[in-house]
């Protein structure tokens, strides 16, 4: 939390604890430890700014009800080096506190002060922390799924990194394997039937279908006509996958960059393979006694480590499964380049995979309680009230691409953020480019495009709380002003939270709130034509909104306009 808010936090503890002390000499409470209680911000503020449950926790340590400990405590209690001027007690025991007027005061002379920087903490003490996410399969173009997770994966790692984590972006390219073997089969096939019929050479029922494969072996055919017909098919889906592997990753790279979204690293898998770090790992549960070979393969003994059944490693053929590569690939996160903590962005459909790779971290020395999994669940592309499934322009499937093609970035990366991942839902096109508040993203942005015309209209450049005086910022005392503050002041914890809970959408949901916040605020509270001073205060309390807001916006990566 902002160093404010836990101040305030550690003066009303310490406050509480002495008032405790003092009726227990006094004997007004008998002699007991204090019981753990805990201080929170009440929904509704007609229940005080602050509350504590002390009276309620320490019934049965005291031996006595709660509303005669809450009598003991505000009878003893000092707050006058707090940033809380009274106390009321409320039912059977609740505390209720009261902010004095100092605590807003510093609340905007803070953001003023830290700007960019408000709402940072030092929370996560620089730990190095890795978010792996959207990794898509390079054999073709990326999904709705993809556009899901990479809006979640990169948000979760902006809030990571404001709540004081070492943050690094990765994304994991499956450039080797099973699946670059079906790639290059399907590319082999749509090459033949350019030159000899797709009646006379068959079709793979398990390759590749996608027209990209069509496209991609036209093109080599384009450029290179039919040599690859005399070589052996060894060669040929080396050339093909080696010509068209590259063009995709390429795409990927730029659909990423369109989406607003910088990795540290493009990892690829065959560097696993080069590298020998596959048969490190085979060696290591070797000589644990983890694995043993059946059927001509190369079994690891999953269950023992929470596996629904063991797991081939490496097939009859000799080729090393996807698995075994990914527990090399989490070896090389955690124990080759020492990251404390590996975060991975997966689809909802790759649930059975968690405890299988939790556990295999386990198998091999690792702590698999240092892997989290954020399964990222379905959505389903709206109109109104109609699914949309295919893509007016193409005609196909919507990939990511057709998205971004349809759908202003900004929107794509505010909207994706608004439910949990674990939540499934809906993505509205046609909310997505309405201009109105209606729309999330709009709404919020419309909010800092009419500061900043405020400001504009006044003919004042960059006014905050460092050009008000204490007693000009005391003059905010409307209910709608205190509101807001109170709101600003939770930025940092809410950040906190977002980071613990891996979910981001609390920083979407809660900016979504400021901005409603400073609209109820604006209508109610004047300051065009205003005394000085209060308007003075209520200018320094809109930039105060604004740094927020932006902070907001150019954390998730989208433009916090000044004009609309």
């Amino acid at each position: 939390m902002s160093k404010l808010v836990q101040k305030a936090t550690d003066d009303l503890k310490q406050a509480i604890t002495a008032a405790v002390n003092t009726a227990i000499q006094a004997g007004t409470l008998p002699e007991a430890p204090l019981p753990a209680f805990t201080l929170e911000v009440p929904a509704d503020r007609s229940h005080g700014d602050w509350a504590a449950n002390i009276a309620m926790a320490g019934a049965r340590a005291f031996k006595c009800a709660p509303r005669k400990i809450a009598e003991a405590i505000t009878a003893n209690i000092d707050l006058a080096s707090s940033y809380f001027d009274r106390v009321e007690i409320a039912g059977p025991g609740f505390l209720n506190f009261y902010l004095k007027p100092q605590f807003y005061t510093d609340i905007l002379r803070d953001v003023a002060a830290l700007g960019s920087r408000y709402g940072h903490s030092d929370f996560g003490k620089k730990e190095r922390i890795m978010v792996e996410f959207v990794s898509a399969n390079p054999t073709g173009p990326m999904h709705m799924g993809n556009a899901r997770g990479g809006a979640t994966g990169d948000c979760l790692a902006a809030v990571l990194d404001c709540a004081g984590y070492d943050v690094w972006r990765e994304f994991y390219v499956n450039d080797a394997g099973n699946q670059i073997e079906k790639f290059g089969i399907s590319l082999e096939a749509r090459y033949l039937q350019i030159f000899q019929g797709e009646e006379n050479v068959e079709f793979p029922e398990d390759g590749y279908h996608g027209d990209d494969i069509r496209e991609h072996a036209r093109q080599y055919a384009g450029a290179y006509g039919d040599c690859l017909l005399r070589v052996s098919a060894e060669e040929r889906r080396k050339a093909l996958v080696d010509y068209a592997l590259p063009k995709n990753i390429a795409k990927m790279k730029t659909d990423m960059d369109k989406y607003r979204i910088h990795y540290d690293e493009w990892f690829l898998e065959s560097r696993l393979h080069k590298d020998g770090e596959l048969e490190e790992v085979i060696r290591i549960l070797q000589d644990k006694g983890l694995t043993y070979e059946s059927e001509g393969a190369l079994w690891y003994k999953a269950t023992k480590f929470g596996g629904e059944k063991d797991e081939v490693l490496r097939r009859q053929n000799g080729n090393p499964t996807y698995f075994l590569a990914d527990i090399a690939y989490h070896r090389n996160k955690f124990e080759k380049r020492g990251f404390s903590r590996c975060i991975d962005v997966w689809g909802a459909d790759h649930h059975g995979h968690v405890a299988r790779m939790k556990g295999a971290m386990d198998a091999i020395g690792l702590d698999g309680d240092k892997l989290d999994i954020v399964l990222i669940q379905l959505v389903r592309l709206v109109r109104g009230s109609e699914v949309v499934r295919m893509s007016k322009r193409t005609g196909k499937a919507i990939q990511l691409a057709d998205l971004l093609d349809e759908v202003p970035v900004d929107a794509a990366r505010f909207l994706f953020n608004m439910r949990e991942a674990s939540s499934q839902m809906d993505f509205d096109l046609d909310l997505a480019v309405q201009q109105d508040s209606q729309n999330p993203v709009y709404y919020v942005q419309y909010a800092h495009a009419r500061i900043c015309s405020l400001f504009k209209k006044l003919g004042v450049q960059n006014p905050c709380a460092a050009d008000c005086t204490d007693e000009e910022l005391a003059l905010l005392t409307a209910p709608e002003e205190l509101e807001l503050i109170r709101h600003i002041s939770a930025f940092t914890n809410e950040i906190i939270g977002a980071a613990q809970d891996y979910n981001p959408a609390r920083i979407t949901h809660y900016v979504i709130m400021l901005a409603n916040l400073f609209h109820r605020f604006y209508t109610a509270c004047r300051i065009r034509g205003e005394e000085e001073h209060l308007a003075k205060a209520r200018l320094a309390l809109c930039a105060a909104v604004r740094t927020v807001i932006r902070n907001v916006l150019l954390m998730f990566n989208i433009d916090a306009p000044e004009s609309m």
